[in-house]
């Protein structure tokens, strides 16, 4: 299939699919006489599994690390259980910097509230930011 039909199928933009090949998400494609690239049918379980780890929060280059193991013949299994566990403990680490985060800008929006506009330094444009 062409690039248009494969972006059609697979709900992406062919600059996207230009961009994965250039990146060594999706293989090169074999070319027609023409020129136009002619993708196999299992570029678009290649581009939905992209689409799938993107939406899990993996970067391309955890994506492109379990297409290569996958490539070579291997099932990812594991390698796709630990890059998971990693991101969920990301995650939870930026949970728990967003709630101490969070606390602190009640804290100074409570006080803003309270402010007496009169005692404010402009030098300081705003004392509680």
């Amino acid at each position: 299939m062409r690039i248009g039909e494969l972006a059609a199928a697979t709900g992406t933009t062919a600059k996207t699919i230009r961009f994965y090949e250039k990146s060594g998400l999706l293989p090169q494609p074999e070319r027609a006489s023409n020129g136009y690239r002619n993708y196999a049918a299992d570029a678009v379980a290649r581009l939905d599994f992209i689409r799938r780890g993107r939406c899990a929060g993996l970067t391309l280059a955890q994506i492109r690390e379990v297409l290569n193991i996958r490539d070579a013949g291997e099932a990812p299994c594991q390698h796709v259980y630990e890059t998971l566990s990693a991101r969920v403990t990301d995650i939870d680490q930026q949970i728990a910097e967003l709630v101490i985060l969070r606390r602190a800008l009640i804290q100074r929006r409570d006080r803003a509230e309270a402010a007496d506009p009169s005692t404010c330094a402009p030098e300081t444009v705003c004392r509680y930011v």
